[in-house]
């Protein structure tokens, strides 16, 4: 669902995925393959067997979704951020804030999940070694197969990244054209992303089924020691997110914008409860707006950047997506080599920055990355199941680093004079 300027919103009621409907197909899943796993009755190992195809079937459906969603709210990403240089210096520094925490949001997942590896147990891939297809690339290698030679061709062999380049230099190039030109581009781009969301909606309707078939072979044969990892791997990203508020967004907000911790964390516990418990940003906008307005902020200033830090500043999802590429290569016994981190940070970078607006959408963007690295986009429906506990902590870390944002540029741009006036370039608020 696309508001009229093109802000992404989760979907509404009835439209969204039915998250106590997957936590039943998840714990059956488990029940079953635990049950194969501890008695190794054949009876119970070919019923784990048996309903694998409904796995496949439901992860077939998102990579057949994947792939044209991305590349559609990549270009309309693109070109808003494009628009900003119409606000001058305003919006170069709130983009340039969001920049500052995805970044170190990529590395504190990876360097967290890189630790917490040494506490989970050793268990067999869920897709064979030799299925995989080796990814490693030196730097150069990686560097020069950036450019596509052919976009179709990159998108028909899921070459995500390339693709992904691609889109960003036509999205770049088309905020180069007359107005009339690239609102038809962007307009039929955010249509297209519209018809996506709602048919990868009806797709995640299916994901209790889907985690099911998926779930109960992956643990019938790796047994409980995948739910360790699972845990370990919750746990990980948790004090990830927490590390990332407090050694990267606070020490921001205090020596660039003014705000010492010990103010900034109470005016923001409603920003953080909100984004808690609807695990959306642009439902925590009224109350963003409210504290913003508490903390002394410049209205015409906050109206713009957190609508906008709403739509592409998702530094916990970051965080998520990196920790979630170490944990499933991994699993799958790939390897990330130097090449094959550079490129996976890019790609989630990118994806990040424009996250998919359906529900779990940072798991469903975590295809790129996946890609790049060679590991199988199978480990997104694992991490699906339990996407619950991190999906809360990660948006609630993605807003309060949105009042981060607000407040910073705030004092940032004190007695600037290239302000846009009051209601200029700004979108309509939801």
């Amino acid at each position: 669902m696309w508001l009229p300027s093109g802000w992404p919103v989760r979907p509404g009621p009835g439209e969204g995925v039915n998250t106590r409907a997957i936590l039943v197909g998840l714990a059956l899943g488990l029940g079953l393959g635990i049950a194969a796993s501890a008695t190794g009755s054949p009876a119970l190992l070919w019923a784990a067997g048996a309903v694998e195809p409904l796995g496949q079937v439901f992860l077939r459906a998102i990579q057949m979704v994947v792939i044209p969603l991305v590349a559609a709210v990549v270009f309309v990403g693109v070109g808003r951020i494009g628009d900003l240089r119409k606000l001058g210096r305003l919006g170069g520094l709130a983009v340039g804030f969001f920049w500052a925490t995805t970044l170190p949001a990529i590395l504190i997942g990876m360097g967290v999940m890189g630790f917490a590896l040494a506490f989970t147990a050793p268990v067999p891939p869920p897709t064979p070694t030799a299925e995989l297809e080796p990814a490693g690339v030196g730097i150069v290698d990686f560097l020069v197969n950036l450019v596509p030679r052919n976009p179709v061709q990159v998108a028909a062999d899921g070459a995500l990244l390339s693709l992904l380049i691609f889109i960003v230099l036509l999205a770049a190039a088309t905020t180069a054209l007359p107005s009339e030109k690239q609102r038809t581009l962007t307009s039929f781009a955010e249509a297209l992303g519209d018809a996506l969301t709602k048919l990868m909606s009806w797709i995640l309707w299916t994901a209790p089924v889907g985690v099911f078939g998926l779930a109960a072979p992956v643990i019938a044969k790796t047994g409980m020691a995948m739910l360790q990892n699972l845990a370990v791997f919750i746990v990980a990203v948790v004090v990830g997110l927490f590390i990332l508020k407090g050694l990267v967004l606070l020490p921001l907000v205090w020596f660039l914008g003014g705000v010492p911790p010990w103010r900034f964390i109470p005016a923001t516990v409603g920003t953080y409860t909100v984004g808690f418990t609807t695990t959306t940003s642009v439902g925590t906008l009224p109350m963003m707006l409210q504290e913003a307005k508490k903390l002394g902020l410049s209205e015409r200033k906050y109206t713009l950047i957190l609508p906008l830090a709403a739509s592409i500043n998702r530094p916990g999802s970051a965080l998520f997506q990196s920790a979630s590429l170490v944990f499933l290569a991994a699993m799958y016994g790939v390897p990330l080599e130097a090449g094959m981190i550079a490129a996976a940070v890019l790609a989630i970078f990118l994806a990040a920055m424009t996250v998919a607006p359906v529900p779990s959408a940072s798991i469903v963007s975590l295809a790129p990355a996946l890609d790049v690295v060679g590991v199988p986009l199978a480990g997104l429906a694992i991490l699906l199941g339990i996407d619950r506990v991190p999906d809360v902590f990660r948006s609630a870390a993605n807003v309060v680093c949105h009042m981060g944002a607000a407040t910073t540029v705030d004092e940032m741009t004190r007695g600037d004079s290239d302000e846009p006036a009051d209601g200029a370039g700004q979108p309509p608020l939801p």
